[in-house]
Formats: C-alpha cells, structure tokens, sequence
C-alpha cells in the first residue's frame, strides 16, 4: 500500500513540476505554439496521480497486492507511463527547438509506453478479477459449552 501512496505522490509532484518546466521553457525559448510538453503535466497528474489514488483505494478495499498479478501490473504501469511521459518531453523539447522533422522512433518509443500502459491495465482487472471473486475465508466460531459464542480478542 505505501508504493502506491508514494508513487501516487511522486507523480503528482513531476506532474506539478512539468508544468512549471513546460511554462518556463517555452517562455525561455520565446516560444508561442503547440508543443507535446503543453500536455505532459496534464499526463503525469491523471494517469500517474489520480489513477493510482484510485488504485491505492481498491487495494484498500480488496487487497488487490494479493493477487499475483498486481506487481506486474504496478512496474508495468510505471515503466509504460515514464516512458511515455519522457518521449513525450524529448519530441515536445524538439517541437520548441524547431525541428520539424522527428525521428520514426519518437511515436515508436511513444507507442511502445502506450502498449505497456494497456497490458498493465488489463493485468489490473485480472488482479481485481481475482479479488474480487476470491471465494470468502470463514472465520471459525468458538462456543461455550452452553453454545453461545465465544469472543475472540483482536
């Protein structure tokens, strides 16, 4: 549960930070147009803060760190979701430099975070598919010997 608390904050804290580097870089630069860096904070806050505020609640919920699949899913989604958000500062760093032209690797390696990002998506609903449905654990009851129930401590 603390990965997903820190990570959650560690990616609000980039998000927060491309944004005033986003705003600062092109005001260096002179720089009036559209560029990749414009949407990467927007990026890191929503896929990385939020969605893992949200995941960080449906563990909390149903303990999804359980299921064998939730550290896949969790490096999955942070290796899919950096390197999306650092191709997207190289080609938007490019765009305000000038270069018009780009590398077929660009949207490569872009497409590739992308892939990552909807395997480790699908290895979410498995692992909620898993906590979900995980058949429920009976507690055993202790009685007296009148058979009133005995409670338990803790």
């Amino acid at each position: 549960m603390k990965k997903l608390f820190y990570s959650s904050f560690a990616y609000m804290v980039i998000g927060v930070l491309s944004g005033l580097f986003y705003r600062e870089y092109t005001k260096g630069k002179d720089f009036s147009g559209v560029t990749q860096l414009s949407v990467v904070h927007t990026h890191l806050l929503t896929l990385g803060f939020i969605v893992l505020l949200i995941v960080l609640i449906l563990e909390k919920l149903f303990t999804l760190s359980k299921s064998r699949l939730f550290n896949w899913f969790f490096w999955t989604y942070n290796a899919g979701l950096m390197l999306t958000a650092a191709i997207m500062v190289v080609h938007g760093m490019l765009q305000v430099n000038g270069t018009t032209e780009v590398s077929a690797a660009i949207p490569g390696i872009a497409g590739l975070g992308h892939i990552l990002l909807s395997v480790a998506m699908v290895l979410l609903f498995l692992a909620l598919r898993t906590r979900l449905f995980a058949p429920a654990v009976q507690t055993p009851t202790v009685k007296h010997d009148d058979g009133t129930p005995v409670a338990l401590a803790g």
